[in-house]
């Protein structure tokens, strides 16, 4: 948002969110989608991942759309807009390829931002032809300053180094330290030295998992884990995310010996759940796989 402000002035600041729909011709038929976005009179923004496999559609619209209604600078002449991509590195390779066919086509009357979270996952063709600034993840002490900038703003007072701990709690991500800030508000205030930083609902929940993994591996409790992975991915966490905590769950129970392979087959799933569509066989695959090499484990051990 600082470098449109700079580009374009003002104007850039003045956002709308609107739920916008596309009537799609695809060949043989007409496809329906609806995503929302943000948009000013220079720019949008949008995460086309959020139309899953039909993104590749969403992200030749929106430019063929952009390049239609090209905006008239001061000058008289045609200037541009800004389109702003979110999560690119989930975007389907269809997509990716689409984009950069597109984005060639229509580059004097539009400007892409891209960006990710991992840059390995978008495709070469793209990376080459962009100009790749990487943004490290805050330090504790710049979170620390913007807690106490906020509870300064809201008429908080923070008792000594609990900003501190928060942000130690908080794995470098701003947005997971004011989350933690504002529910600790909701639990108690005034604040005190002590208080407890609580962790998030759905990272106890896998906790809860991977304790139920640990105590038995049946098909009876792969079936509840799958209902429990399945209510979190309706509660909009991420699939990446589900994985990556449940195997840090469970590698803390570990043995030694058998973490090496419990990662591979993490990478493996996760790698498979990229690939398709349906994120939650993917990660029931790769519970029933820890489940198997565990049980084995277990019967080789103590017989």
């Amino acid at each position: 948002m600082a470098l449109l402000r700079q580009i374009f002035g003002p104007s850039a600041e003045k956002v709308k969110v609107e739920n916008k729909n596309w009537k799609i011709d695809a060949g043989s038929r007409t496809i329906d989608l609806e995503l929302t976005m943000l948009s000013s009179a220079n720019h949008v923004e949008l995460s086309p991942s959020d139309a899953g496999f039909q993104d590749r559609y969403i992200v030749q619209e929106i430019i063929k759309e952009m390049a239609k209604n090209r905006p008239i600078d001061t000058k008289g002449k045609k200037g541009y807009k800004v389109l702003i991509l979110n999560e690119v590195d989930k975007l389907s390779r269809e997509a990716q390829h689409s984009l950069r066919r597109t984005m060639e086509k229509y580059s004097a009357s539009c400007r892409l931002i891209l960006c990710c979270n991992s840059s390995s996952k978008v495709t070469e063709a793209i990376r080459s032809r962009c100009l790749n600034i990487r943004i490290n993840a805050p330090s504790e002490e710049q979170i620390i300053k913007v807690i106490e900038f906020i509870g300064k703003k809201e008429g908080l007072q923070l008792p000594s180094g609990f900003a501190a701990r928060i942000a130690e709690k908080s794995n470098r991500s701003l947005r997971r330290a004011i989350l933690s800030f504002e529910t600790c508000r909701v639990q108690q205030h005034p604040f005190t030295s002590n208080q407890a930083i609580l962790p998030m609902d759905w990272e106890e929940y896998i906790s809860e998992i991977a304790t139920d993994i640990m105590k038995e591996q049946s098909p009876k409790r792969l079936f509840e884990v799958r209902g429990k992975v399945y209510e979190l991915l309706i509660n909009c966490i991420p699939p990446e995310i589900i994985l990556k905590r449940l195997l840090h769950e469970l590698l803390k129970k570990l043995d030694a010996e058998l973490k090496h392979e419990v990662c591979h087959w993490a990478a493996y799933y996760e790698h498979r759940m990229r690939l398709g569509q349906k994120a939650i066989f993917h990660i029931e695959a790769f519970v029933a796989k820890f489940m198997s090499i565990y049980k084995a484990f277990l019967i080789a051990t103590f017989g």
